[in-house]
């Protein structure tokens, strides 16, 4: 196990990158802890396949080191890296029986065998999998031969880190919740460093103690669950994050006042000295509320009812607004309605990134 240091990486899939615009993956720094179980989440093409095959050293990066530990890995194959891979299709055998995939990359490594056989056996029952380590994986269903191949990454307690890319996409969806729930209680017990890569936001959620988000290459917001979600620190992180998204509306802000569509909302802090570019609040649904008087007054385009609440769909100027309501609220005629943003609940972004206001 080690800490994963990433050091002024950069990678262009192209010869001579010329500026930003040319590169997959854009400068960056980092430091995963050892025994942290972190998630890469993005939508395709954002560069997380990317950044997880430099660290795995399918490949070498533009510019830049990868560290494990005090060991500079930036050129080592990747079976020199001491780490495990799980795809996103499964990597098994279909020969062998279940036990034998499992045991193999053990056996490889001249492992005895009653040691062999402990190590096998746990990981099988933490995958429910010790019904099945007689039989051959040729006849398992797919779901089956993916917790094999996530086994088979699990098994090895000496790696320096497992990497995941995408491993549930095979998985039925009514198996997903708890192969990430297990995923997790393995993690705690193992404690071996994780990087998880998708595309899902609640398989990053539930999963990583800490997500990694990125969006056009570059690495927006590293943080906890609860704090993706209540200070977002890049719009879209705002957006991709939470369901419905954050609602971002173009506004001016002067002091501690926003002004979107011609109509005044109040903030929790001043901004006097913003600078130059596209200035946008941010709220989430769950921060709006239905009021009265007071406001926001905007057009009630549709009431979504998901069940377990409604989402109030609505626009002010070229702007659209969510809402959320409880699940009992009466029905609401089209027309105008009046909803009010939580000051405290605001944000305040320009060019997309966030900005830290002054207390009033």
């Amino acid at each position: 196990m080690a800490t994963i240091r990433l050091d002024g990486l950069a990678h262009a899939y192209g010869s001579n990158p010329a500026g930003p615009a040319d590169y997959a993956l854009k400068k960056l720094d980092m430091t995963w802890q050892d025994g942290g179980a972190y998630a890469l989440l993005g939508p395709s093409g954002c560069g997380k396949t990317t950044l997880l095959n430099i660290i795995s050293g399918l490949v070498i990066p533009t510019h830049g080191r990868v560290l494990f530990g005090d060991q500079d890995v930036t050129r080592l194959p990747t079976e020199r890296r001491n780490i495990a891979q799980v795809f996103q299709f499964p990597v098994i055998y279909d020969t062998m029986t279940v036990y034998d995939n499992l045991a193999f990359p053990l056996r490889n490594r001249g492992m005895d065998r009653a040691a062999v056989d402990a190590r096998v056996r746990t990981v099988a029952e933490a995958l429910e999998l010790s019904q099945d380590l007689r039989r051959r994986a040729a006849g398992l269903t797919a779901d089956a031969k993916q917790k094999i191949s996530l086994g088979r990454g699990l098994v090895r307690a000496d790696v320096a880190a497992i990497l995941f890319d995408e491993p549930l996409t095979v998985i039925d969806p009514q198996m997903k919740w708890h192969l990430r729930t297990q995923l997790k209680q393995l993690h705690s017990r193992v404690g071996t460093t994780m990087i998880y890569v998708t595309h899902d936001q609640t398989e990053a959620l539930t999963f990583a103690d800490q997500v990694v988000v990125m969006y056009d290459g570059e690495v927006v917001q590293v943080g906890t669950p609860e704090a993706l979600f209540e200070q977002p620190a890049h719009t879209f992180v705002g957006y991709f994050i939470g369901s419905p998204g954050m609602n971002v509306l173009p506004a001016m802000v002067e002091g501690a006042t926003a002004t979107v569509a011609g109509q005044q909302v109040p903030l929790r802090s001043a901004y006097p000295d913003l600078p130059e570019g596209r200035v946008q609040i941010g709220v989430r649904p769950e921060h709006v509320d239905l009021v009265e008087t007071g406001g926001l007054e905007v057009a009630l385009r549709r009431v979504d009812d998901i069940g377990r609440l409604k989402i109030a769909r609505c626009a002010i100027g070229e702007a659209e607004i969510a809402a959320t309501l409880p699940e009992d609220s009466p029905p609401l005629a089209d027309g105008r309605v009046r909803l009010r943003l939580r000051p405290d609940k605001i944000h305040v972004y320009v060019d997309g990134h966030r900005r830290e206001g002054r207390s009033l």
